[in-house]
Parts: structure tokens; C-alpha cells; sequence
């Protein structure tokens, strides 16, 4: 009998996931919140201004090129397409159940599965699995301050939103808007409203490096920072090769590197004129994420259409206005909050939280995937990483190997004491800053080579060394699933890159799943 496997989430990770497992004959069913698919790129979280952070061909999974067609970064609109092209093609969308949260999952007495319970259209129904894989991610649930007053102002007809929720820019048409963040998020919110709003001004606690798409006007920000050597610039946890040249004998050059990119961007965005120089070297952008410049956003704050409250933070809301932390007040009709987001993992039980996390809400998982002592529970996307599409896509295939058998991991206190060393070293490196111990950033490309490495797989080694020279293109990857398949003898229908069909089972959309 096929064994069955729940997939909470129908974003990037769980795409890939139901995708890979579908192919070896697992049944799948996929538990989505939203009413589409995308994750962070659903329409219902789909914020004005959002485009992809990366070029389209390091953004992509590695069997399902964007159309040629799209720009270099596209819209969350075409994200959006783009995901439920390669969830059509695979033959995913059948298995997919969309407006269904999941609020509970119990694993069964005897480890042998999970018992999921759910709610669709406002009926509780619930289904056990032999499998769950949590895929929903560490940027599914908002985090917004509780600001004092802020009950006061809301029922005196202002809004306060998160970015992901505010989803109709015609809201802020004339009205006073507070942006609160310095991240992407908050930048392409305040550029997108501030020509239509009666102001925009934006609130900023701590400042931090943008990076251009074009530094210098010239220089693609990909050929510097989404290769090996740009990962290469920052201290990985053990320095070999070329990497420990950077940083030992070489490493004045490393520096020369980042001094001299550094010294052109602050040119380049007029940061010292602006008075938005972060203070701090540019490689503090590996403490949590590369965010890039919004189109536009710099030459508005120059303009004065769009004001900045640098080194400060609400402290009380009340009706038509706010109180900065400054003592000085600034109107205010909507507030929207790009203060990231909450890890947390709410449909498990309390004592298997406490395994997943720790008291600071970390979370414990041998190659980001697999929590100590939690039987047929694994996770995927759960990374915060410049290359968040391939981190799922070859974690897929990790999973699949281990699911079938094929990998032997760690015996637990190895593991726990790799998870200890691995979230110190987060912790030092980002000041804190490493979202429940989940970001990568800038060592995707290095989590992927540690999870290949465990399947004793491996790139061309030409293909490696290219790495070093040029972008890291999704494509590169292309033959990982179909290697792990011939080489590790994994069994099942439909492994090659060519769509899966869909197959018609208990869990497809038109069944309904039996309680």
C-alpha cells in the first residue's frame, strides 16, 4: 500500500516537495491556508511594488525555466503565474486543498503517522497520515507591534496592516501613510503609495546597506554577490580552499573587495547627502539579508516626497496621528508594518513543539529539516536564503532519499551537538538576527552543498568552477533529481523531469478525504 504524506503549504517548498514525492508514488495531499497557491507570492498577500529580489534564472526551480518573456526581476503577479504553471504542468494542482487550515496535527501513539485536523469552508474534519512535512515557512505569519493607543486609533477609522496584508493600494489614496521598516518590503510600500498618498514618511529604528541592481549604473549585483566567490566573502564555519585564502593570506584583498563596492554604492545612492550612510561595513549585510534597492525610492526620499524618521519608532498611537519615540508627531491614517514575520509552528502539540524548538523558540532541525526524536515529521523551506527556491527543491530530494530509506542519518546526540555548534554560530554572526535559527543568508549555495554531499551526489565539477566565475543559475541543478534516482535507486512512477499526471486518488480536489 502507498504511504501517504500531508504537506502543509502550497508555496515554493511545498510545490517542490508534492512534486517530487507525487513522482515516486507517495500519495500526497497539500493543505493551503490562502485560496491560491505561491506562499509569500499569493495573491492575498501580494503587496504593491513586490518583485523578486533575484534575476529570473536564479529564481527559478531547476527543470521549469520562467518565460522568456519575463524581465530580469519579475513582479509578484508573474511569481504568482510562474508557480501555478509548474504546479499545472507537474500535475500538482489536483492535490492541492486550497482555503483549508490546518489546526491541529497529533502523531499517532505508536510513531507510526500523523492525524491532521483541518477546516474547509467552515466544516472540522480530520485525516491521518503516514507522513508530515511542514512547508509553510517562516514568512506565513506577520509579526506587527502592539503600540500603545493603537486600539484607540483603529476604532477612530485608521488601519494598521502588515505589509503581506495590504494588498489594495488605492486605500492609501489620499490619506497620511506610515511605513514602518527599512526592508525591502517597507521600501517598495512607501515608493509604491507616495505618489498617490497625501504623504508617505517611513519609520526607521536602524538603518541598513541597500544594494542596487545595477552598482555603479553598470555591474549586475548578481556577478558579485549570487556566485560562490560572493559567498566567499563571509566566513563560512569551516574555511577550505580558496575560502580560507580569502579569509587568512588573502584576505586584505576580500576586504579591498567589499571597501571599494561599498565606497560606489554610498556614491552611487547619495547616502551621505540623504543622511542614510548605515555607519556600519557593507558585509553586516550577512547578518540577515540582501535587501535591494526599489526602483525609484531614493531619488523620492531626495525629492522630499517621501520623508524618513531615521533612528526612531512609534511610541503611542491616537486618533489621525502617531508619537515618535523622538517626541515629535506625524500624521497618520494607515500604518503598514514591514516588521517581518513570527516562526512559529502553532498546529503542533506542546510537547512536540519542545522537541522542534528550544526556549528561545529556535528551531532544532539537523539540516534545517529534520527535528531529534519527532518520528515521520520533517520540514522544508524552513531557510531564509538567497536561493530559496533551490534550498526546497534539493531538500526535496533529500527528504525523498531519507523517506525511502536511502539515507542514514547521525546517530541523535551527533545531530544535537551539530544543531548547538549551528545556532551559535547564527547567533554570533547576525547578532541575533537569524529568525528562530533559520537563515542561511549568504550561504545558500553551502546548505545545498552540505545536503548533496549527503546523498554522495555532486555537480560537474566544471559546472562547480563556474560557480566561482559567474551567477549560479538554477538550471546548474538540473541533474540532481535524475541522478539521485539512477544513483540511489529510488523507486516508484514518473521520477524523469517530464509532468507527473495527474493521478486521481483520495486526496485529489474533487474526492473529499475521508475522516
Amino acid at each position: 500500500m502507498k504511504e501517504t504524506v500531508a504537506i502543509i503549504g502550497a508555496g515554493i517548498a511545498g510545490l517542490c516537495t508534492a512534486k517530487t514525492l507525487l513522482a515516486l508514488g507517495y500519495e500526497v495531499a497539500i493543505f493551503e491556508k490562502e485560496a491560491d497557491l505561491g506562499g509569500v507570492w499569493s495573491s492575498s498577500r501580494r503587496y504593491p511594488g513586490l518583485t523578486t529580489q533575484n534575476p529570473r534564472e536564479t529564481y527559478c526551480f531547476s527543470d521549469w525555466p520562467m518565460p522568456a518573456d519575463y524581465p530580469e526581476w519579475p513582479s509578484g503577479a508573474q511569481m504568482h503565474a510562474y508557480l501555478q504553471s509548474y504546479a499545472d504542468h507537474f500535475g500538482i494542482t489536483p492535490f492541492i486543498r486550497f482555503a483549508t487550515p490546518v489546526e491541529r496535527a497529533d502523531p499517532l501513539s505508536d510513531g507510526s503517522g500523523w492525524t491532521l485536523g483541518w477546516q474547509h469552508n467552515g466544516k472540522a474534519d480530520q485525516t491521518t497520515f503516514d507522513w508530515l512535512i511542514a512547508c509553510n515557512g517562516i514568512f506565513s505569519i506577520p509579526a506587527i507591534p502592539a503600540w500603545p493607543g493603537a486600539d484607540v486609533f483603529t476604532a477612530a477609522g485608521g488601519a494598521v496592516l502588515h505589509t503581506s496584508q495590504f494588498t489594495n493600494p488605492e486605500m492609501a489614496r489620499g490619506q497620511h501613510v506610515l511605513v514602518i521598516g527599512y526592508g525591502k518590503s517597507s521600501c517598495d510600500v512607501a515608493n509604491a503609495v507616495a505618489p498617490i498618498s497625501a504623504s508617505t514618511a517611513m519609520v526607521v529604528r536602524h538603518l541598513i546597506w541597500k544594494i542596487p541592481k545595477l552598482i555603479g549604473g553598470v555591474l549586475n549585483f548578481k556577478h558579485l554577490f549570487l556566485n560562490r566567490l560572493g559567498e566567499g566573502l563571509f566566513p563560512w564555519t569551516e574555511l577550505k580552499g580558496f575560502e580560507a585564502f580569502l579569509h587568512g593570506p588573502g584576505k586584505p584583498l576580500r576586504n579591498g573587495m567589499l571597501n571599494t563596492v561599498q565606497a560606489i554604492i554610498g556614491r552611487q545612492l547619495g547616502l551621505k547627502r540623504l543622511r542614510l550612510d548605515p555607519g556600519t561595513p557593507l558585509e553586516t549585510i550577512a547578518r540577515s539579508t540582501v535587501s535591494l534597492v526599489t526602483d525609484g525610492f531614493y531619488d523620492k526620499i531626495g525629492s522630499g516626497q517621501l520623508g524618513i524618521h531615521r533612528n526612531s519608532e512609534i511610541a503611542e498611537l491616537s486618533p489621525g496621528q502617531a508619537r515618535l519615540s523622538d517626541g515629535s508627531f506625524v500624521p497618520a491614517d494607515i500604518v503598514i508594518c514591514g516588521t517581518g514575520w513570527q516562526q512559529r509552528v502553532d498546529f503542533l502539540p506542546d510537547d512536540v513543539r519542545r522537541k522542534v524548538t528550544d526556549s528561545q523558540g529556535n528551531f532544532r532541525l539537523h539540516r534545517s529539516m529534520v527535528p531529534l526524536g519527532v518520528p515521520r515529521l520533517l520540514f522544508n523551506g524552513y531557510t531564509s536564503s538567497f536561493f530559496c527556491q533551490l534550498n526546497a527543491e534539493i531538500g526535496a530530494v533529500w527528504l525523498a532519499v531519507l523517506m525511502h530509506g536511502k539515507l542514514t542519518l547521525p546517530d541523535e546526540a551527533s545531530m544535537a551537538s551539530q544543531i548547538d555548534l549551528r545556532l551559535a554560530w547564527m547567533e554570533e554572526r547576525t547578532h541575533g538576527k537569524h529568525c528562530k535559527g533559520t537563515n542561511i543568508v549568504p550561504f545558500s549555495i553551502h546548505h545545498i552543498d552540505e545536503l548533496l554531499q549527503d546523498l554522495d551526489l555532486a555537480l560537474p565539477r566544471r559546472t562547480r568552477f563556474l560557480q566561482w566565475l559567474r551567477t549560479v543559475r538554477a538550471d546548474d541543478f538540473a541533474t540532481v533529481w535524475p541522478d539521485a534516482v539512477r544513483k540511489l535507486a529510488l523507486t516508484g512512477k514518473n521520477f524523469s523531469q517530464s509532468p507527473a499526471p495527474a493521478r486521481l486518488n483520495k486526496f485529489s480536489n474533487n474526492i473529499s478525504l475521508p475522516t
